[in-house]
């Protein structure tokens, strides 16, 4: 069986999609609401720019020393460390937080709230992480295609 290269070429995919129960995060939903996180598989491109989000940061971090005095190094770290960029935060946390800012559908996620998430609920920003992840590794599903016209009798 050889592989149908023009039906790859001309199939619609979409991405997978996935709902994560985050329990511990329940006070922050609409009381009766299940505490849920919308997410979906990343790109091959996103992938890449998750894979290369640590030394982005590093660069990000690097550029704000050089714009504050040195008499401000003190302040320089304060304000990586707060975006998430401090020299010591690990390449896998930088990693997770990107891929959750690009991956999460609902609620939308933005850095602010990514970091917060990692250091105030460390066991659901990994649980998250880690489901997105296994969605990126099953692919993209393939999409349903569009009737082409009305049904003749």
């Amino acid at each position: 069986m050889a592989f149908d290269t023009k039906r790859f070429k001309t199939a619609k995919f979409e991405a997978r999609e996935g709902l994560v129960k985050v329990p511990g995060l329940a006070a922050f939903f609409p009381e009766g609401e299940e505490p849920v996180w919308k997410i979906r598989g990343l790109t091959g491109v996103e992938l890449g720019r998750v894979n290369e989000a640590a030394e982005r940061y590093r660069n990000i971090g690097a550029i704000l020393e050089g714009l504050i005095s040195s008499g401000a190094i003190e302040k320089a770290e304060s304000i990586k460390k707060l975006v998430g960029m401090g020299n010591d935060t690990p390449a896998d946390i930088v990693k997770r937080m990107d891929m959750l800012v690009v991956a999460s559908i609902s609620p939308e996620v933005d850095e602010d709230l990514a970091v917060r998430l990692c250091e105030k609920f460390p066991v659901e920003f990994f649980d998250i992480t880690n489901q997105i992840t296994q969605l990126t590794g099953q692919g993209h599903i393939l999409g349903k295609q569009k009737p082409s016209g009305e049904t003749k009798a």
